[in-house]
């Protein structure tokens, strides 16, 4: 593992990416759009599992092929949820004194439920959920709250797989968004004072409605050749009067209370409450709709007008239905794909709007994510984040936790670690916008967009390969407190061949080339295994299951997820 000319191989094999991968999907849509219910082979589980969880384990591949692909969708709706927040407040009576809770704990609690929880599916589309209704820690004020943060993400899960307007909602009050797009304590307008328009813009351009009209297969609808536009300054204006009125839970509504003081020991959680006399009762109008002037303020009422007509807008299933797409399968989904995950979204079968039971099955049983990959297809899938890259790692690989607390901290390093941090995005633009292209790209001359390559660049391809060329012999976190069990990795070092079968089949579900597979094999036939002393045979076995994980994980067909 300590061979230059490996990291460099590594490296240019990682750098390839950046000009040859197409990072998207070039399924034509037609055909039927569900699988048949037919029993997986190992290698198409990994693929499910890759895009539905955080990652394969030969329990969870075993699941799936007993299962099915609908049946272990269904078990996994069924898994119950452990939340954040429990944990955090479970570390308070540990802590040295004078101590307080921070976004470590947090961290330790993301990283426990991404690598050891059952509730895979709700992990994976609680991830997918963070980046769209971002919330950060890098912003200051929501750092003072960490028990908040753990909170707003467990309001995530557990909206991962109930109704798009309870989401919504929930989204909407959870105080540690009041806090990060400022809904909270916005005041109605009054002299030269006008409301704060921060979530009002925010929710209808990124949570909702997006900037422009949609047809139902995702693209924008056009007049004189130029896309509508969603909404105006107008209704900016007009929805930002809805959210005033709003701040910190209590069990009263006093001035005190809505400026911040007299602090409930539970506000960093619980919902803010509507203080009528800071509501705006003028008209308010947007989106088409007309809010009537309030002899009395009420909150409540304005909240839900609004919350219903966006919900109810017809952007909002290709909107929201791309987005998790792009999540979870592919980058560049076809407009067919689009399409009927929007419909889902539309009509569950029964009738109901905003089903995210519905969306998440139309998502991966579509037949765009579960026909088998097409090697010459260089459009296929999507590029791995390095956080997704790291758990895959430790999910693939059985590492445990010497202390039970997965002692991870802050990853942003680009150069020393991932890059990337769950819940630390620098905007609430999340890490990556979803129709980033990167320049002078054979992906740029495609029209394909490819989001995770907005983090990507030679700084952070050098620090993720110097990360795992680290963690993957020594372990990770502090003091090394995660380590990952190569037990049924070391007996097949002797015949490297069956050695990298299972490596491949766990990380890139055996669809490694031959080229990579030749490439790495004469990497593992080179670290000669001693006849005659084995503690130095044992060591070379070692190196030869770091040496075919570490290539495997730099190489273009692990990282773009087909």
């Amino acid at each position: 593992m300590s061979h230059v000319s490996i990291r460099l191989i590594a490296a240019v094999s990682f750098l390839t990416l950046l000009t040859s991968c197409g990072g998207g999907s070039s399924a034509n849509g037609t055909g039927a759009s569900i699988v048949p219910s037919i029993a997986p082979t190992s290698n198409q589980a990994v693929r499910m599992l890759g895009q539905a969880s955080f990652g394969a384990t030969a329990a969870e591949i075993n699941n799936v092929i007993h299962s099915g692909y609908e049946g272990w969708l269904d078990t996994q709706f069924t898994q119950p949820q452990k939340l954040h927040r429990a944990y955090m407040d479970s570390i308070i009576p540990s802590l040295p004194a004078g101590s307080t809770l921070n976004q470590n704990q947090f961290f330790e609690s993301f990283w426990q439920q991404a690598i050891t929880g059952n509730d895979q599916l709700r992990q994976r589309v609680a991830y997918a959920l963070s980046q769209i209704f971002v919330v950060s820690f890098q912003d200051s004020n929501v750092a003072n709250y960490p028990r908040g943060v753990a909170s707003y993400y467990d309001t995530l899960a557990s909206n991962a797989f109930g109704n798009y307007r309870n989401l919504l909602e929930a989204v909407s009050l959870h105080p540690m968004m009041g806090i990060y797009l400022t809904s909270m304590r916005n005041q109605k307008e009054s002299g030269a004072r006008v409301p704060d328009e921060n979530y009002a813009r925010e929710v209808m351009q990124l949570f909702t409605i997006g900037l422009y009209e949609l047809n139902q297969d995702g693209s924008p609808k056009l007049s004189s050749g130029k896309p509508i536009e969603t909404y105006t300054n107008a209704d900016i204006t007009g929805l930002a009067k809805v959210f005033t009125g709003w701040s910190w839970a209590g069990p009263d509504k006093t001035d005190t209370r809505f400026f911040g003081g007299s602090p409930d020991i539970d506000r960093d959680w619980t919902p803010m409450q509507a203080y009528p006399k800071f509501h705006s009762t003028s008209v308010k109008n947007f989106l088409g709709v007309s809010i009537a002037a309030q002899s009395s303020a009420n909150p409540e009422t304005s909240l839900k007008v609004a919350l219903d007509r966006l919900y109810n807008h017809s952007n909002v299933g290709p909107f929201i239905g791309k987005q998790l797409i792009q999540r979870l399968v592919t980058s560049n989904p076809s407009p067919q794909y689009v399409a009927r995950v929007a419909a889902a979204f539309t009509d569950n079968g029964q009738g109901i709007r905003g089903d995210m039971k519905a969306v998440i099955k139309a998502i991966l049983l579509d037949k765009e994510a579960r026909a088998d990959i097409n090697s010459a297809d260089a459009n296929a899938g999507k590029l791995r984040e390095p956080v997704l890259r790291f758990a895959n790692w430790m999910r693939s690989f059985n590492a445990k936790s010497t202390s039970s607390r997965f002692l991870l901290g802050n990853l942003d390093d680009p150069l020393g670690a991932l890059g990337q941090t769950p819940m630390r995005s620098p905007s609430v633009f999340n890490f990556y916008r979803p129709g980033y292209v990167p320049p002078n790209t054979s992906i740029a001359s495609a029209n394909l967009v490819s989001p995770e390559f907005q983090i990507t660049g030679e700084t952070s391809i050098v620090g993720y390969l110097n990360f795992m060329r680290n963690v993957i012999p020594n372990g990770a976190g502090t003091s090394k407190d995660i380590q990952p069990d190569y037990g049924t990795l070391i007996p097949l070092a002797d015949t490297p061949d069956k050695l990298l079968d299972q490596v491949s089949l766990l990380l890139t579900a055996s669809q490694m080339s031959g080229t990579l597979r030749t490439q790495i094999l004469a990497a593992l036939n080179s670290v000669a295994i001693p006849t005659n002393n084995p503690a130095n045979a044992d060591t070379a076995r070692k190196n030869r299951v770091y040496l075919s994980i570490f290539l495997t994980m730099a190489s273009p067909e692990y990282l773009v997820q087909q």
